[in-house]
């Protein structure tokens, strides 16, 4: 179960291998995450290309400038060591730019069992964050991060902590229901 789905138009490279992997046919590939659903692709580039780490590439319908096509879905595990060392650079980036994303989150996270709530899935906050954070919310909506560490400044940093959650997901580390990949 995930409370998002779709698919992502752009994804942010983690690592490029110029001849592919060695126990496959020559491909020049990237390995990248999507900067929406946070979903691990495989993309073959097309020969002129040499992207970078943490460069964004657009996959979506329609001409691609610099993807080829997009090779498959991978799991954390089949990572490159180089491109689970950039992974945490890339979210922390990503992060940042959806900060709004992480608000509307914090904002409209339900329960996902009638004795579990979302907020419950997030490494280090347990019920009495979960219990505070409602509270807080149902007095008024959090505006930005700062009002959300304010008004509960005894939770664990939001944005780490959906990083951290990212990468649970993303490892498949006793996850049943995704939150965000």
């Amino acid at each position: 179960m995930s409370i998002l789905s779709g698919k992502d138009e752009h994804v942010q490279v983690l690592d490029f291998l110029e001849h592919g992997k060695s126990n496959e046919r020559e491909e020049r590939v990237a390995q990248t995450i999507g900067t929406e659903y946070y979903t691990l692709l495989e993309v073959v580039m097309r020969e002129e290309e040499r992207p970078k780490g943490g460069e964004t590439l657009y996959i979506g319908e329609g001409d691609r400038d610099k993807v080829e096509f997009i090779k498959a879905r991978i799991k954390y595990d089949e990572l490159t060591g180089n491109a689970k060392n950039e992974l945490k650079y890339v979210l922390d980036a990503l992060l940042k730019e959806n900060e709004d994303d992480i608000i509307e989150f914090f904002n409209t996270a339900p329960p996902v069992t009638p004795r579990r709530h979302a907020f419950e899935l997030l490494p280090g906050i347990g019920k009495k964050h979960m219990q505070k954070l409602l509270d807080e919310r149902e007095k008024e909506e959090f505006e930005s991060l700062q009002d959300l560490k304010d008004r509960v400044p005894s939770i664990p940093d939001p944005k780490e902590t959906v990083r951290k959650r990212i990468i649970q997901e993303l490892k498949g580390e006793d996850v049943r229901t995704r939150l965000f990949t």
